[in-house]
């Protein structure tokens, strides 16, 4: 694992805004960044493959165990939920993808930091936007993303039906995830619709989900996170279970980070995982306190020797706190990379990359390509 400062393409703006990445800058500079990439070799994503479907497995194995435990409050659940997920657990209702974000050092095996299984975003930047990067700098190298194949081959269950896919208003990076995914699911030959989450209504005749023109939502994508669902109006209906999500309940075992405690109690000093408690005394005087829910970073502390190096702001906590040893996370010139790394239909499937000077992974932090030689 190398990282190479790069020259980027004079016109990249326009080249990754052409591709679905309009927002590939902030007010503070780029968000992508392809001044510089990262070289992995062939071993190298064989160990991060093979660590991404072993991870998985586990992580089914640990929501098994929250299911017969009853551990809801320690993932930060609230009781009305429970219902919907135990339907949706014993169906096995259909899961598209989820990304493991990653600390991963030369030499080393890669150790999970969280499991972003019900609401990732970068991926427009992981999927597409990087992979015409590849073909226009070095189209001899290759890259470990074959996500835009899986999503295609993983929605062919859909077909026959109309899939519906919401995301929030005047999100641009939400609106334009959600649109690269309905784009797969066409591909892959279902028939698709547009609702914002705003605009989903009830027919209490029919007692189904609809949309602006009274069409019934039996199958719905949603970029829009299962615990602020169940805080909203429409949460009692959601009990009635008669809308297929995608991603669904069940992923709300996965997409808490009071999963990370409940990985190490029943896999105890496994290769691919640190050391994480739901308090933060085993760990000593150097831990990192994560929400069990929260998005983007935030409210997460960095403590080390007892002293709070990084701590960022945000909305999140009410729910608890879970506490993960530090992770080895490389320097490479001051910065810091964090390998997000893609599963499709419950197998690895490609590699996204963000990097910053800071330690906490945030919003802003750079989403750098990478390849393979």
């Amino acid at each position: 694992m190398r990282r190479h400062i790069c020259q980027p393409r004079n016109d990249w703006r326009e080249r990754v805004a052409d591709v679905g990445l309009t927002y590939h800058s902030h007010d503070d500079g780029p968000y992508w960044d392809e001044s510089a990439c990262y070289e992995f070799s062939a071993a190298e994503v064989d160990v991060l493959e093979r660590a991404g479907n072993t991870l998985h497995r586990l992580c089914l194995q640990a929501a098994e165990a929250v299911v017969e435990n009853e551990w809801w409050m320690r993932l930060g659940i609230p009781a009305t939920a429970v219902p919907e997920i135990l339907g949706s657990w014993e169906r096995d209702d259909f899961s598209i993808y989820g990304r493991f974000d990653l600390a991963f050092s030369p030499g080393q095996e890669p150790k999970l930091l969280e499991y972003n299984a019900d609401t990732p975003t970068a991926l427009v930047e992981a999927a597409v936007a990087q992979w015409f990067w590849l073909q226009d700098i070095e189209p001899a190298a290759d890259q470990f993303n074959s996500i835009h194949e899986r999503l295609i081959e993983a929605w062919r269950s859909c077909t026959g039906r109309t899939v519906f896919f919401s995301s929030i208003k005047e999100h641009p990076e939400d609106q334009q995830t959600v649109l690269y995914l309905r784009d797969t699911c066409e591909q892959a030959g279902a028939e698709t619709r547009g609702v914002f989450v705003e605009d989903i209504g009830w027919d209490e005749r029919r007692q189904s989900f609809v949309d602006l023109d009274l069409q019934a939502i039996d199958y719905c994508f949603k970029l829009y996170p299962w615990e602020w669902m169940w805080h909203e109006e429409f949460a009692p209906q959601l009990a009635l279970g008669k809308t297929r999500f995608i991603e669904p309940a069940w992923k709300m075992l996965l997409s808490s980070k009071g999963l990370l405690p409940i990985l190490w109690e029943l896999f105890p000093n496994h290769p691919n995982l640190l050391p994480a408690f739901d308090h933060a005394e085993p760990l000593g005087h150097s831990y990192v306190r994560k929400p069990r829910l929260s998005r983007e970073g935030a409210n997460v502390s960095w403590i080390q020797n007892g002293v709070a190096l990084e701590e960022t702001a945000g909305d999140y906590g009410e729910e608890g706190h879970v506490y993960q040893a530090l992770a080895p996370i490389p320097e490479f010139e001051g910065h810091r990379p964090i390998l997000g790394l893609w599963v499709v239909d419950h197998e690895a499937a490609g590699l996204g990359i963000r990097e910053d000077t800071r330690r906490i992974t945030g919003n802003f932090s750079r989403f750098v390509p990478h390849l393979i030689r």
